[in-house]
């Protein structure tokens, strides 16, 4: 397992350099230009050189890449902005902050938002799914199966407003959301991201309802599982000892994909809600041309992605006893 493990961290590292040579490359090549944008209406040729020199920006791709590169392990100095210690990841165009500081200030607000709605649609997903499948062919499957459809048919940006305007305006049966960070409250911390959690569960619920059904189904047919109930083992023993375990792994995976997602930024969820988090910062930096904030809101996405892929593979060869990895 160890061996595993370092050689996949080595293999993310090679993969997330990757990423972000190509990543660079798509920001800082297109044609509108940072410094121009920055420069105002009464731009000057020497206003617009000294801007460029200040963003680091007044060399070719590559060299502003390498650069970039020694910045994150080394430290890099700026001409407008001063030593960036390392890990260094530039500052932003558009605030004139550091980039990881900036982003480490939303990440707190995303997580809660990510781990929080993953846990309800965990729960009521797993769950109900498990009982549809249990229940194959009887009314409790139906509803669940309809229930999941209609469900994963629906779109956040039209559930969290109708969902704000019944339960927040109307009933006020829960509070408007807003952020207060775990530490310093844990109710209001709570009380505050109920409403998001419930809202982006919502969809993600229906689709882990249908996932964990069809899997469940298909491994209840399986000759093992049958084997066990001809020897005489109780239902319950077959279904979590065998059956359940069995059905976990791909759900497991998908999951983990889920949550790296959710961490690199649920941006509709934020932005309907009004949350400053990732997914926001990634948004505002769109509609900004703030390329450096572009560069590591993508790459903490993508490096999410890459860890929790490690993850689900360990995880995995804990479920599945099948599965070795040396």
């Amino acid at each position: 397992m160890f061996r595993f493990l370092v050689r996949r961290a080595l293999g993310a590292l090679v993969i997330l350099l990757i990423i972000s040579a190509v990543t660079f490359w798509l920001f800082y090549a297109i044609p509108r230009d940072p410094a121009t944008m920055s420069c105002g209406k009464n731009c000057t040729p020497d206003m617009l050189e000294q801007i460029r020199k200040n963003l680091g920006i007044d060399h070719p791709v590559p060299v502003q890449y390498w650069d970039w590169l020694k910045g994150v392990f080394v430290g890099r100095d700026y001409a407008g902005f001063g030593h960036c210690d390392a890990p260094c990841f530039g500052y932003s165009f558009a605030n004139r902050e550091p980039v990881l500081g900036t982003i480490l200030d939303r990440l707190p607000l995303t997580l809660s938002l990510a781990f929080g709605s993953a846990v309800v649609f965990l729960i009521f997903g797993i769950g109900t799914g498990m009982i549809a499948a249990v229940k194959q062919g009887k009314w409790q499957d139906k509803v669940a199966s309809s229930a999941s459809l209609v469900a994963s048919s629906l779109q956040i940006y039209f559930v969290g407003y109708v969902a704000m305007y019944f339960l927040v305006a109307k009933l006020g049966i829960l509070d408007n959301p807003s952020y207060t960070p775990l530490t310093e409250n844990p109710a209001e911390w709570a009380s505050g991201l109920l409403l998001p959690w419930l809202v982006l569960a919502l969809i993600w619920t229906a689709n882990y309802t249908r996932m964990t059904r069809s899997q469940l189904v298909e491994t209840l047919s399986e000759d093992y599982v049958r084997t066990a109930r001809a020897k005489g083992m109780s239902s319950r023993n077959v279904f979590f000892r065998f059956a359940w375990r069995g059905a976990m792994g791909p759900i497991v995976t998908i999951f983990g994909i889920d949550l790296a997602t959710l961490i690199g930024g649920a941006m509709i969820t934020e932005y309907t809600f009004s949350l400053q988090g990732v997914g926001r910062l990634a948004v505002d930096s769109v509609e900004k041309s703030d390329l450096p904030m572009l560069l590591g809101v993508t790459l903490l996405a993508a490096g999410a992605i890459v860890i929790f892929n490690i993850a689900v593979d360990a995880v995995y060869a804990l479920i599945d006893p099948r599965i070795r990895l040396a």
